[in-house]
């Protein structure tokens, strides 16, 4: 293998022994199922408005049943992305954190689309009715309607989100900022919930109508409370995380050991992540997505951070016996995901922290592939070496630099280096170019779409 560097045989850190986990087939039917539901729920919606309208007449008629229709389907919406970043185990585990959150931009793309459709078509469909301008109209509507003062706010801060979530901004803002001022949705819902139903010609004097709105948004909210908030503060008292050792690993990285109370009850599996809030000075108000680096013990856990923010570099400073808040796991980039009896995992750059407890536990023939610009910033090496000598396991690792020690990302790179690469089961973490280029090509060498296990922490 010329153009890859060769293993070494370096030992790893004396540590517990881990077993390979059991191959079992996932359930493919979760995703599939959830959007049925979801699907159901918006005919359920439209059904109200259809069963309420006898007739749509003119021009008038046509904006407001229209605008009547994109306010119900945008009251659902909201709630249905609530549900699906309510961090439910159950829905995080069989969709993925992945997945849920594309789902969850796609669908906050869509819902701003539909609030802002609705408020357009109904002003517009007033000020036809009344006989009178859209500025008279909304200004009517605004003042003397009741709760509308409350959704102009929800409206503004809906349009806020939206702005700070656009591609070109993101690029602008830490996930830090980002994150918090996505908790100006949860204000927005709250605000935006009572015009539905004071205002609504779907719901005024609906009693069966009201109490279901009141069960949707009722049983998202106890999802809500209990999953992000009261389950976090419920496992901080049980657990008890502190830091026991920051340990340097590469330039840039380190590995962070934690030490707490029955973890395993935990059940944290390999390829999860927990959201880990360290109370620390300049560190406790955020919660940021660190993977296990190894599989979890019932008295230690590990995770592998690289500075990249000013919460990441924090990190390396954090003193031993800081008290830790830990919200998971979460994520479903797991052995379960396997169907095949052979595995191969694509690593770049810290993307091999969760790929590394993988490569210890997954189960049958697997293969790791690391890429990384410089051999010092191949980070865990010494384990990775140590774990593919105990399993008879197979570890590339590719280097930009020196030159000479590349390895492609194109299919026939691939195929090259894992002749049997269509019949394994693809586990993939890296940056996005990498992740990016490397679906590309393992598309291209014949691998299926349903094989490639793929988990993005991007905003």
């Amino acid at each position: 293998m010329a153009d890859l560097m060769p293993t070494r045989g370096v030992a790893a850190r004396p540590g517990p022994r881990h077993r390979a986990a059991a191959y079992r087939p996932p359930n493919g039917a979760g995703p599939s199922l959830v959007l049925l539901l979801i699907g159901a729920g918006a005919a359920a919606v439209l059904a109200l408005w259809w069963t309420d309208t006898s007739s749509v007449v003119g021009l008038a008629g046509l904006l407001t049943g229209a605008g009547r229709i994109t306010g119900l389907l945008a009251g659902y919406a909201c709630a249905v992305l609530l549900a699906l970043m309510a961090r439910v185990p159950l829905i995080d585990h069989g969709i993925g954190t992945d997945r849920l959150a594309r789902w969850h931009a796609f669908g906050g793309r869509w819902t701003i689309s539909l609030v802002l459709a609705h408020t357009l078509l109904i002003l517009w469909g007033y000020a036809l009715t009344g006989r009178t301008g859209i500025v008279a109209e909304t200004t009517t509507v605004v003042l003397n309607y009741p709760d509308m003062l409350k959704a102009t706010v929800a409206f503004l801060l809906f349009l806020l989100t939206a702005a700070v979530s656009a591609r070109v901004a993101r690029r602008r803002v830490s996930y830090e900022t980002w994150h918090h001022l996505h908790f100006a949705t949860y204000a927005a819902v709250f605000l935006a919930f009572g015009h539905q139903l004071a205002d609504g010609a779907d719901f005024a004097g609906h009693p069966p109508a009201q109490a279901a709105w009141y069960a949707l948004y009722g049983t998202v909210a106890a999802l809500v409370c209990w999953y992000r908030f009261l389950v976090p503060v419920r496992s901080a008292r049980r657990h008890r995380l502190r830091v026991a050792e920051v340990r340097p690993e590469a330039p840039g990285v380190v590995s962070v050991h934690l030490t707490g109370d029955r973890l395993d009850a935990l059940r944290a599996r390999p390829g999860q992540f927990f959201r880990w809030r360290f109370l620390a000075p300049g560190l406790w108000w955020t919660a940021s997505p660190y993977s296990l680096s190894a599989p979890a013990d019932p008295r230690f856990l590990r995770i592998t951070v690289k500075a990249v923010g000013r919460h990441s570099t924090a990190v390396a400073g954090l003193a031993p016996g800081t008290r830790v808040w830990a919200e998971g796991p979460y994520g479903g980039l797991t052995p379960a995901r396997a169907r095949a009896g052979k595995s191969l995992l694509l690593a770049g750059g810290v993307g091999i922290t969760p790929l590394r407890a993988l490569f210890e536990t997954l189960p049958g023939d697997t293969a790791l592939i690391y890429w990384a610009r410089r051999p010092q910033d191949l980070a865990l090496r010494g384990e990775l070496d140590a774990i593919a000598a105990a399993r008879g396991a197979r570890v590339h690792y590719s280097v930009s630099s020196p030159a000479g020690y590349a390895l492609p990302l194109t299919a026939d790179a691939l195929t090259q280096q894992v002749p049997d690469l269509a019949e394994r089961d693809v586990y993939l973490c890296g940056p996005p170019g990498m992740t990016d280029a490397a679906r590309t090509a393992l598309r291209a060498a014949g691998v299926p779409r349903h094989r490639i296990h793929h988990e993005s922490f991007a905003f």
